[in-house]
């Protein structure tokens, strides 16, 4: 059985609203702004997702990454020509489950030959101010014999 409540006066009902209102409005959440050591004697622990590896391992495995998901269409196209060969010679079955892996081993040669064809990166790095002047002058550059004259 629950007790009669007494009735608040303004006063104290004006008291309470104010702390109601005051206590709601504060903030959930707190950021510690205090700057945060550079380094310190904890050694380094490995944090979730992928490993550390090196830059080199990191590339690998992203390629390996983008090959498993690029042999799903190979494997898809693969499936096609099968379910169209079925009441074909065993033959025609070999040629047409061996076309896709044969077409996408020919484009992996061809990229690889032309790995040698792109031209170098260049890096340079300045210790001082550089200024660059970069014009593009097409009228006075046409003909067999053309004197530049740069300023």
């Amino acid at each position: 059985m629950t007790e009669p409540t007494i009735p608040l006066s303004e006063e104290v009902a004006e008291k309470e609203a104010q702390r109601l209102i005051r206590d709601a409005y504060q903030p959930t959440a707190y950021r510690d702004h205090t700057p945060v050591p550079q380094y310190g004697s904890t050694p380094p622990v490995a944090q979730p997702g992928r490993p550390p590896m090196s830059q080199r391992a990191t590339d690998i495995s992203g390629v390996m990454l983008a090959g498993s998901v690029a042999s799903v269409p190979v494997g898809g196209m693969t499936c096609l020509v099968l379910y169209t060969l079925d009441q074909v010679s065993p033959v025609s079955l070999a040629i047409g489950a061996t076309a896709p892996v044969a077409l996408i081993l020919a484009i992996g040669a061809l990229l690889r030959r032309a790995k040698g064809v792109l031209p170098d990166e260049h890096h340079h790095h300045y210790t001082g101010p550089v200024y660059q002047d970069q014009r593009n002058v097409h009228s006075s550059s046409r003909g067999v014999w053309v004197k530049n004259t740069n300023q």
